[in-house]
């Protein structure tokens, strides 16, 4: 009893002193989406201000692929010392169940900071795609069954599975075509090499606005204010359809609480500056900046609710 009460002590004495001397060197937040996309944008906007009050350089790392499982499995494996972050996303959540095997527990192997901020999806449209209207594009899809494709940024993500729930809403036959990222499905539909895509309103709204592509519907149940004249999915007849992802930063499982508290204090501050939550929500995005209490009761609502909609869809990744 006495060694592992020294043992206890030791380890709570060792936790404390690397608080109080946290950070030290630089910190990394790890994207699991390539650089341009909702994720990336955010992470560096945060980033880039989290430095002077740190006292250290905080660098972004893409690491693409899977749908966001690579950077969950390398994040969550490393070192719970504070230096390893990932801007995570609700395509951790849903990979819970759309999965077989994954390598990680999004519930289990992370220690949450803060939610950043929320984001609807937009339905777009390439102007060669000859539609105007979601009517006008149900209507090419039921009379060319499988003709239609649809790019996201990858297997797992929130834009993949507000597909599959329009599939299922709708009962019409369109493709997948899944992307490393959100950046280079963005690319090939302003090329008109996909004819229609499902993303997050950041990344899609300076295209709508210089009309190089068409907003034909957002996935919320309220319209939103960067596009007050786009109609809901819900209004349009898809009844209650829903469907919203988030941004997050979480740290690997252990991580020492003294630690968490100090980032979740520094994120939500930059995220309360003017220039930081006009530039956010001028993009679409409604900031958050909550306990880590509450963005890991919120995690756990979320893969409940994905796993419901990957049912439903029928959507499964081996």
């Amino acid at each position: 009893m006495l060694r592992t009460l020294i043992a206890t002590i030791t380890l709570t004495l060792s936790a404390l002193a690397l608080a109080q001397t946290y950070p030290t060197r630089q910190v990394r937040i790890v994207v699991p989406f390539p650089p341009g996309g909702t994720s990336d944008i955010l992470a560096r906007t945060i980033g880039a201000r989290l430095s002077a009050p740190l006292g250290q350089p905080v660098v972004i790392e893409n690491r693409p692929g899977a749908g966001g499982n690579i950077a969950a499995d390398h994040v969550a494996k490393s070192a719970p010392d504070g230096y390893t972050l990932i801007m995570g996303t609700s395509s951790l959540a849903i990979s819970q169940s759309l999965y077989k095997k994954l390598t990680y527990d999004l519930v289990q192997d992370f220690a949450p900071i803060t939610q950043a901020v929320n984001y609807t999806n937009l339905l777009v449209v390439h102007p060669s795609a000859g539609v105007k209207s979601v009517d006008e594009l149900l209507k090419l899809a039921r009379a060319k069954p499988g003709s239609l494709s649809y790019g996201t940024a990858g297997n797992g993500t929130p834009p993949h599975m507000t597909g599959e729930l329009f599939k299922a809403y709708t009962s019409v036959n369109i493709v997948h075509i899944p992307y490393k990222g959100g950046a280079p499905a963005i690319a090939d539909l302003i090329a008109g090499q996909i004819p229609m895509m499902f993303d997050n309103v950041p990344p899609l709204l300076p295209h709508v606005r210089a009309g190089k592509i068409q907003a034909l519907a957002v996935t919320s149940l309220a319209r939103i204010a960067v596009l007050p004249d786009v109609p809901t999915l819900h209004e349009l007849g898809l009844k209650d359809f829903d469907a919203v992802g988030w941004n997050g930063l979480l740290a690997p499982a252990g991580t020492p609480r003294d630690i968490v508290a100090r980032l979740n204090a520094e994120v939500v501050r930059v995220l309360r500056i003017p220039e930081v939550r006009d530039q956010l929500t001028s993009q679409g995005a409604d900031i958050v900046g909550n306990s880590p209490e509450q963005f890991a009761a919120w995690i756990r609502a979320e893969v409940k609710k994905w796993a419901e909609v990957v049912k439903v869809s029928g959507a499964k990744i081996d």
